[in-house]
């Protein structure tokens, strides 16, 4: 069994890893190959490019790297019609993936989405081209399958394998025994997820890095501990911690308050009280861990000017999303700023009955989105080769 894939961003790397390793069991000879992040390449994923080329965000951003991804897409179609794998699988990045898959089918090879485009979102105009590209829909959500039961494209709801891996009841002193961090008992410990894209973080790190000086300024006893996907984000960010801190007052003093980590994204959050990030799947983490957040979301001014006048849904955060109601605040655009953020954030340190309610919504979606989503995926695949004669 020959399988060409391609995920962008760390995410998608997540995602299709679950897939390759669940499929591996069941096919120990399958093959896979396209473009892979580390955990896909661990796996066993031939990397043909590696998913950090498809880390940009939004659209005028994807302007400045159009010729490298055109002329990256242009020779992995190439690869393929030239090596036909049973089967393509396109992870997420709708914006690469498509026109992939559309010129796969046309040239006679299956293909497979995993990840639902916002299409229920914005720009529903994309509903053609999908119906056109893709021969099956795997989504993980179910108002997502719904959608396109509605606009008779095959589909499947397999969940989320963020939802099987997570316990339901999270031991905060474990997390904080895992990542090796000491913590008083008059200390409240803030998690920090500027994004996994160096656009996110070039965008966040100021106004994150003055929110903890004012969060700091009110609350002497934070803790803020702070993930990284990569050296790249961490080296930035660090350097932006030190260029502000340089200007306050017991500097020193101030940077014990920090704690930065080289992945272990989840521990992080595990080990918190409360949660600031950036829009993403890190939000639909920290629901699944059963945490207060604040969830931010910046873009390119002209990027956002677009996105908002095509949007067609209230909220853009997962949590709020699946719960179809505001069950956390999200800050936008021009209001993520420190006297904004800061009060907000500290807000989230008194859980009180408003949380309870809140923490029984996140409880039951998880448990809806508890499908064994790695197995289903399989699941839908093997059917899939089956109904076309790929796979006996």
């Amino acid at each position: 069994m020959r399988i060409g894939i391609i995920a962008g961003e760390a995410s998608g790397d997540i995602l299709a890893a679950g897939l390759i390793k669940a499929l591996l069991i069941q096919y120990p000879d399958a093959q896979f190959e396209g473009i892979a992040g580390p955990l896909m390449i661990e796996a066993g994923c031939k990397a043909i490019y590696p998913a950090e080329k498809l880390s940009v965000m939004g659209l005028v951003e994807v302007l400045a790297h159009y010729r490298e991804l055109s002329s990256i897409r242009k020779e992995l179609i190439s690869h393929f019609i030239n090596n036909p794998p049973d089967v393509f699988i396109g992870i997420d990045a709708p914006d690469f993936n498509l026109l992939v898959e559309a010129t796969l089918k046309q040239a006679g090879i299956g293909t497979i989405h995993y990840v639902s485009p916002s299409v229920w979102a914005w720009r529903q105009y994309r509903l053609g081209k999908i119906s056109r590209a893709v021969d099956l829909m795997l989504t993980l959500f179910p108002f997502e399958a719904r959608f396109y039961e509605n606009h008779n494209i095959s589909v499947k709801y397999i969940g989320h394998t963020l939802a099987d891996e997570i316990d339901l009841d999270i031991d905060i002193n474990q997390a904080r025994e895992r990542i090796q961090l000491e913590v008083k008992s008059e200390q409240s410990v803030i998690a920090v997820l500027p994004g996994s894209r160096m656009s996110e973080v070039t965008r966040l790190a100021k106004p994150f890095i003055e929110t903890f000086l004012h969060c700091l300024h009110v609350r002497p006893n934070l803790i803020f501990i702070l993930p990284f996907v990569n050296q790249k984000t961490r080296h930035f960010f660090e350097k932006e911690l030190e260029q502000e801190l340089a200007q306050a007052a017991k500097k020193e003093d101030i940077r014990s308050h920090f704690v930065l980590y080289d992945g272990q994204s989840r521990d992080v959050m595990a080990a918190s009280d409360a949660v600031l990030l950036a829009s993403g799947t890190a939000a639909l983490e920290a629901m699944l861990l059963k945490k207060p957040m604040l969830v931010t979301y910046k873009l390119a001014p002209i990027t956002y000017w677009i996105a908002k006048r095509l949007l067609k849904v209230p909220y853009y955060s997962l949590p709020n999303l699946l719960a179809g109601d505001a069950l956390v605040e999200e800050i936008t655009q021009n209001e993520v700023r420190s006297g904004v953020l800061a009060p907000k954030l500290l807000s989230l340190l008194s859980k009180n009955k408003l949380w309870q309610s809140k923490l029984e919504v996140f409880n039951d979606i998880h448990t809806l989105l508890r499908q064994d989503a790695d197995n289903m995926a399989v699941q839908a695949l093997i059917e899939y080769l089956k109904e076309h004669d790929k796979l006996s």
